[in-house]
């Protein structure tokens, strides 16, 4: 018997035994299955989704989005004008907002929040690795407090993605208070602003957060939240028939048509704003030439996995940007599944026999949907053309770090947006500065650069679209990754959980959101 099959007789044997063994948790507490437990709490190092599920509940940013769109509305700013020059943003603060600390949440605690991002000069500027919210708040020269409730950012450049970006759960507002005491402690005791306070976290088992009743908005209805890490797939499954857990995300392929015919489970798909790539170290031998690169986007059948290990959970990729955005670029170069091709472009970079490289890839991660299988599909079809990729397979939290540290020379990941504004994927991925990390492929281009520049200082959208059609024709003719797919988001939840909607950017989980039966 097959693992897939003694795990699925192992399900349908739990399903028969129906609802005696369902050991549901109180209704007051939510408790979540994710793919893994976050490495750290404070919002300014996430790196992964599975961080920022947790700390978007905890924190809040100076605007959000509301549950139905990406549009932009108030967050801790209630409200907020720009310069003519577009260069000075002036955003008015909630009164009477306060951390979980007690502290005031006023203009100095944005400043101090974006400062030591910033500014080199500053205590914490190296308290922390700010991976990602260093590109997102780049534009930003600096921030100016002009009384309690108004702060202003300075910009080195008109930035018209700059309140898509701030609406980021990277870009969360902390205390300055709570941090500048133990900033080691941090990642691991968090004070923010929002719905949720931190409670405890015993690692490899469970990080419990409580209402904040406090909150100066509208509360999260459950009491509780409990967040579990369940690195293997069929293990989330299992725990949600059985009662373990009252929401799991992602779902395994293979059972996402059972799950949807299951008593007493709902199952909830959206296509979200995601794009699952393999991605080459453009400075490490063999992907320096671009002729190889083009090769191995060939060799990949990506119908196949979409049609086989996805199941339809995903959408294939030509590029970037998901297809139907208003940027998405169709007529880029097409690389169709042809074997005969990449073999006779390897030969003209010089590699007629083939060639050996290391592909490392997670066992499981936030927007990884099924890294093994995936890889596993790839490097078979790299051998059909001649090419050995040995997998090297890392759990999520250390994969993260290693591929940081060491820079492999082909690697899969993923990359999520949380609004249809292409400046928050294209700027931080293929940025030539944004070296070494998002840009993980070290990627550099100047036509490109400054396309990507251009884009961010034109207001009008029908013109910024332009720059970056043209962008992802360059790049998708570079090759600096294998687009594989875009990811249709699946969670599955006990029937008694009501209320759960996934957010059309497939970024959020807002279980502060749902009630139980």
């Amino acid at each position: 018997m097959s693992r897939l099959a003694a795990v699925v007789a192992t399900l349908l044997a739990v399903v028969l035994l129906g609802a005696a063994v369902w050991a549901q948790a109180p209704r007051d507490v939510v408790v979540v299955g994710m793919e893994a437990e976050p490495p750290g709490l404070d919002p300014g190092q996430a790196l992964g989704l599975h961080t920022l599920r947790v700390t978007a509940e905890i924190f809040e940013t100076l605007v959000a989005t509301p549950d139905d769109s990406t549009d932009v509305i108030p967050g801790l700013a209630e409200s907020w004008t720009t310069s003519s020059d577009g260069l000075t943003w002036t955003f008015k603060l909630r009164k009477g907002v306060r951390f979980h600390d007690g502290t005031a949440l006023d203009a100095a605690a944005v400043k101090f929040t974006f400062d030591r991002v910033i500014d080199p000069a500053h205590p914490h500027a190296k308290s922390g690795k700010w991976s990602f919210v260093t590109g997102y708040l780049s534009s930003v020269k600096s921030v100016e407090t002009l009384d309690p409730q108004t702060v202003q950012l300075h910009l080195k450049y008109p930035t018209s993605s700059l309140l898509a970006l701030l609406a980021l759960p990277n870009c969360a507002i902390v205390s300055p208070t709570a941090f500048t005491k133990a900033p080691a402690d941090f990642d691991t005791k968090p004070v923010g602003s929002g719905r949720y306070k931190f409670e405890s976290w015993e690692r490899g088992s469970r990080l419990v957060l409580r209402r904040n009743d406090d909150y100066w908005g509208d509360k999260g209805k459950p009491q509780t939240l409990v967040y579990r890490g369940i690195a293997e797939a069929n293990a989330r499954v299992t725990e949600l028939l059985t009662g373990g857990v009252d929401l799991i995300l992602p779902i395994p392929p293979d059972f996402v048509a059972r799950l949807e015919k299951t008593a007493g489970i709902t199952v909830h798909k959206k296509t979200g704003l995601t794009v699952w790539y393999v991605g080459f170290n453009v400075e490490k031998k063999p992907f320096t030439d671009r002729r190889v690169r083009q090769a191995f986007n060939h060799a990949v059948n990506k119908d196949a996995i979409v049609r086989d290990i996805l199941k339809g959970t995903g959408i294939a990729a030509v590029g970037p940007l998901l297809p139907g955005t208003w940027a998405f670029e169709p007529n880029v170069r097409k690389y169709a599944y042809d074997p005969a091709a990449a073999r006779k472009l390897l030969a003209e970079a010089g590699y007629p026999n083939g060639l050996e490289v290391d592909f490392w890839m997670p066992e499981s991660g936030s927007g990884m949907q099924a890294p093994v299988e995936m890889s596993t599909v790839i490097q078979a079809n790299l051998a059909a053309i001649g090419v050995k990729a040995s997998l090297k397979t890392f759990e999520w939290g250390s994969y993260l770090g290693k591929i940081r540290a060491e820079a492999p020379a082909m690697f899969a990941l993923s990359w999520f947006l949380k609004s249809e504004d292409p400046d928050l994927s294209m700027y931080p991925l293929f940025f030539s500065k944004n070296q070494p990390l998002p840009n993980r492929s070290n990627y550099n281009n100047p036509e490109v650069d400054q396309l990507l520049v251009q884009a961010r200082q034109v207001a009008d959208r029908g013109k910024r679209a332009e720059l970056y059609k043209k962008a992802q024709r360059l790049i998708v003719e570079d090759a600096p990754w294998v687009f594989v797919d875009h990811e249709v988001q699946v969670v599955a939840t006990r029937a008694a959980v009501k209320g759960f909607k996934l957010h059309p950017s497939g970024f959020d989980l807002r279980v502060e959101r749902v009630t139980k039966e």
